[in-house]
């Protein structure tokens, strides 16, 4: 493999950070090619008790990777969702057995687009194949066959990782007792594809992108992807979040400057916000995920739609939104509800109140911790007197 060290921060990892399955078992993707023999990077957190009944397997949103709790150690910062998960948090890493895997497509050391193509020795770019959620799912169940995991106690994940479980659970039925989605949709709407849209755009009006061949030129399309990310950013808050932390303030002067610099706190924020994400993730992988996510649709994976998806589906569910997630409103939230109750599943849905947004799940939201943690705690003890029958 070629050294492409110094060009992104992210590519600089090393390799003994990175637990990696190599999946050997053929993959059909959706559209159409064959992938075999591919990476898929993950990490664990706890330990897997000798029943095999305390595994929750965690799915990631967009820009998120395996690391989810802790320190990550590419990065050096904290895990993204370390509020929820760790040592006596709401998934409690000392009674639970945690995997947490980073997508194919990703950029965190899986099977992506940053990834060398053997057959000419460069990187992949466009040239890897388009991917979807239930092609990311169908890599991952992978790992609990690693594993030897039967049957998870839970699932759960936010978002593109609400997605990614919903598809799980539709796909692959009988392998979780539980499950979590969290502030996601059956489908991308029109509102978010046109979103992503605008973001792929940002990155690919960018000329230090050519045509997804930058890594070869030792270039980096910094400019686009910064913009991809604050665009994205700003759907992640809500409008009295943003309101509330920072109103029409002014970022270290007494009054306009005149100019196009950042004089408003806010604009300070997304900059920052934009410019530290592209030291940690992969512009053509943001491409592709981002497709991912658009071409998402349960429904249409199925000829009656959402209630054959979850036919005879035996899975505990608790369905999570957010009242001021605007991105995924809670109406997404129950329409899963409803074609779950459609099937006579067992379902409960909760509406978090909070100010805080579609990012709401990842920040230390009291209520919504609280919420999950009463839910796996009770499954844990529902799942393992079903063990014993």
């Amino acid at each position: 493999m070629p050294s492409l060290a110094g060009l992104f921060f992210y590519m600089n990892y090393k390799t003994e950070n990175i637990k990696q399955l190599i999946v050997t078992k053929p993959l059909k993707l959706e559209c159409g090619k064959i992938i075999n023999n591919f990476p898929l990077a993950y990490e664990t957190y706890g330990e897997l008790n000798k029943n095999k009944d305390n595994a929750i397997l965690v799915f990631h949103a967009l820009t998120g990777d395996q690391f989810a709790s802790g320190i990550n150690p590419i990065t050096k910062r904290e895990g993204w969702w370390d509020a929820a998960v760790g040592p006596k948090k709401s998934i409690d890493t000392n009674k639970y057995f945690v995997i947490c895997a980073n997508v194919l497509g990703g950029c965190m050391g899986s099977f992506g687009p940053k990834e060398i193509n053997k057959e000419v020795n460069e990187p992949f770019g466009l040239n890897f194949p388009v991917i979807t959620i239930k092609d990311m799912v169908n890599a991952q169940e992978a790992l609990l066959d690693f594993f030897k995991i039967e049957k998870l106690l839970c699932a759960l994940g936010g978002s593109m990782g609400g997605m990614q479980l919903l598809q799980f659970c539709a796909t692959f039925p009988d392998r979780t007792f539980s499950a979590i989605p969290i502030a996601c949709s059956s489908s991308h709407s029109a509102q978010n594809i046109a979103l992503n849209e605008l973001a792929r755009q940002a990155i690919m009006a960018d000329p230090e992108w050519n045509n997804g061949n930058y890594i070869k030129t030792k270039n980096s399309p910094k400019s686009g992807l910064a913009v991809a990310r604050m665009a994205g950013h700003i759907s992640y808050l809500s409008e009295s979040g943003l309101q509330e932390k920072f109103g029409r303030k002014l970022q270290e002067k007494a009054d306009y400057e005149f100019s196009f610099d950042a004089d408003f706190q806010v604009e300070s924020y997304l900059r920052h916000q934009g410019y530290s994400f592209v030291d940690r993730f992969d512009a053509n992988s943001y491409l592709y995920i981002t497709r991912a996510m658009d071409y998402f649709d349960l429904s249409k994976q199925y000829e009656n739609g959402l209630t054959e998806a979850f036919k005879d589906q035996k899975t505990k569910f608790l369905v999570v939104s957010f009242s001021s997630d605007w991105l995924y409103p809670t109406k997404h939230s129950k329409d899963i509800v409803i074609a779950l109750n459609a099937t006579g599943a067992n379902v409960a849905f909760s509406e978090i109140k909070t100010d805080k947004g579609h990012d709401s799940f990842l920040v230390n939201e009291s209520k919504f911790l609280t919420t999950i943690k009463g839910f796996v705690d009770s499954s844990y003890e529902d799942f393992k007197n079903e063990k014993r029958i």
